[in-house]
């Protein structure tokens, strides 16, 4: 499980990857000293566990997880009880009271995985059924419909999206974290670099898929599973 680390104290952080390191199924991506780091990188990286503490400067756990549209696990940690009633209404995995035990420890991140292997926590399906999504770019938010959608570029943490109107959307985001939020119905990776939309492939010659009158490269461990897409006769 891929997991990050949300706490403004430096002793607990450390204390709190020295525990990570223990478990062989955990993975630490990061750490953040503040919510607002933690949420710019939860907008654009796959996360699926936050060790979340709550009070911070400037924005509380309690009101990240609030401001977050697709939540990933949440094990709560922090110095005082009182906010255990808000946390749980707010389906978070676990509620751990510091100073964190390993033992302690250990039963929030058993639940933790539980939940994962489970996938209750994924509400983000939800979001994949909605028609359009909305983006940001210099501080602007635009809606696009997914319809619209002609093919999707990575560009290292960034995205070019391409639409019908012959518009072109850099949007700083991973081509992953894109990927979450489109229907995978409609949408398919075909290389490492581009993500197309289905209905808009006019057509397939070797390594290539062409959208209009532009060529896409298809990696050669997509090609499969592209043509099963097809709906190849």
């Amino acid at each position: 499980m891929n997991c990050i680390i949300v706490d403004d104290n430096k002793l607990a952080r450390t204390a709190l990857k020295l525990l990570i390191g223990q478990v062989k199924f955990l993975d630490l991506k990061e750490e953040c000293s503040n919510p607002l780091d933690a949420f710019n990188y939860l907008q654009k990286e796959d996360v699926d566990l936050v060790f979340l503490d709550v009070e911070m400067p400037g924005m509380t756990g309690i009101e990240l997880i609030k401001n977050l549209e697709k939540r990933p696990i949440i094990i709560l940690i922090t110095a005082k009880k009182n906010y255990a009633i808000e946390a749980f209404e707010l389906n978070v995995a676990d509620y751990i009271v510091k100073p964190v035990t390993l033992s302690r420890f250990m039963l929030a991140v058993s639940r933790a995985k539980e939940l994962f292997e489970s996938n209750d926590h994924k509400l983000e399906i939800h979001e994949k059924e909605k028609d359009y999504i909305f983006v940001r770019s210099n501080s602007v938010l635009t809606k696009i419909q997914t319809k619209d959608i002609i093919y999707i570029q990575a560009l290292g943490d960034y995205i070019n999206i391409f639409t019908t109107d012959n518009k072109r959307h850099t949007v700083h985001i991973t081509l992953r974290g894109i990927e979450e939020k489109l229907p995978p119905s409609k949408f398919y990776r075909l290389h490492r670099s581009y993500m197309v939309a289905l209905d808009h492939i006019d057509g397939v010659e070797e390594g290539t898929a062409y959208v209009g009158k532009h060529p896409l490269p298809i990696g050669e461990q997509f090609k499969k599973e592209l043509l099963k897409k097809l709906n190849l006769i």
